[in-house]
């Protein structure tokens, strides 16, 4: 049978795990041009809050009932595709459950032999190609200049630090907690890291950037984002590309810093990794490179089991995660 997780309700403000049922399911038989993947890891990221709730957004989401989004990393179990065989380690669109079958061309084909199958769920995968074009596309760091990113501990934040640091930049990261900052330094080589949790943001973060802010990655928003507006430069560039601290609010936080945006005519740009999906081999072919070469690090958080899924979630939307949140099918 197939363990799965689907939507019960949607959620009004915070989710809970009421929210959702773990159900069982004859596991799936391919048809032609398909294939049955099992699944042996599932990501969990911030945006799938947007995908159970019934405000318009960028892409479809969960209907009551259906299985619950996401990707996951796993193997070929059979195949009646020619490009895929059994024991192929694949990512697919599978969402929260233990087995998934699907067509051969929504798959893509891993090379775990120097890497955990893991990895690409986070600084491999969505996570790691989001920070990779956010940064070169958008942010566009030049060498010397100051780049700040929030949630700098995350999937995504840690890789982009790593990036401006790779690209000659300092990289600045704000995040929650001394032992996510001393990690963020330490670890990850970021040259400070703020947390906004100990009330003095701006001084701190102003103390850190004495010469401004020329890129901001923007995970959060809300008071982050518009305490980082005050320090931007003249021509700064932003990329947008999530705003955790306003997913599971009533009432969105209202910016008071707009007047930056035009006195420094800063470029802000939102982005979604999907928007650049012809050019993932070249974002897939550099970050496997930091990684083997040991230039890009990074970390997990694991919850065991698919029904622990709604809890894992729940965790990475208050911030309890530490690195990339991933469920550990096996």
């Amino acid at each position: 049978m197939n363990k799965r997780v689907v939507l019960a309700s949607y959620p009004e403000g915070w989710v809970t795990e009421a929210n959702f049922r773990v159900e069982t399911a004859p596991i799936p038989k391919p048809a032609e041009g398909e294939v049955l993947v099992k699944n042996l890891w599932l990501s969990l990221d911030p945006y799938m809050r947007g995908r159970i709730s019934q405000q318009k957004s960028y892409a479809k989401g969960v209907e009551i009932g259906e299985v619950m989004t996401g990707e996951t990393a796993g193997e070929v179990v059979e195949s009646k595709h020619p490009k895929f065989k059994t024991g192929d380690k694949v990512t697919a669109p599978s969402g929260w459950q233990q087995y998934w079958a699907g067509k051969g061309d929504m798959l893509t084909k891993v090379d775990a032999s120097k890497v955990p199958l893991s990895y690409f769920l986070g600084c491999l995968g969505m996570p790691g190609r989001t920070a990779y074009f956010g940064m070169k596309d958008i942010c566009q760091p030049k060498p010397g200049e100051t780049v700040v990113v929030t949630a700098a501990s995350g999937a995504v934040g840690s890789v982009v630090g790593q990036l401006a640091k790779a690209w000659g930049c300092r990289a600045i990261g704000i995040a929650g907690g001394k032992a996510k900052c001393d990690y963020v330094v330490k670890e990850l080589g970021f040259d400070a890291c703020i947390d906004y949790k100990a009330g003095n943001l701006f001084e701190d973060l102003k103390a850190a950037c004495p010469k401004g802010v020329d890129a901001l990655f923007e995970n959060v928003g809300g008071e982050i984002f518009d305490t980082t507006l005050r320090l931007m430069n003249f021509r700064g560039r932003i990329t947008v590309c999530g705003l955790i601290s306003d997913y599971n609010a009533k009432e969105p936080y209202g910016l008071k810093n707009h007047r930056a945006i035009l006195v420094n005519r800063l470029k802000v740009q939102g982005m979604i990794v999907f928007d650049f999906l012809e050019r993932y081999p070249e974002a897939n072919r550099d970050l496997i490179e930091m990684v083997v070469g040991g230039k890009l690090k990074t970390r997990e958080s694991v919850v065991q089991g698919i029904e622990n899924a709604p809890k894992g979630l729940i965790g990475l939307l208050k911030g309890d995660n530490f690195g990339k949140q991933l469920v550990k099918l096996t």
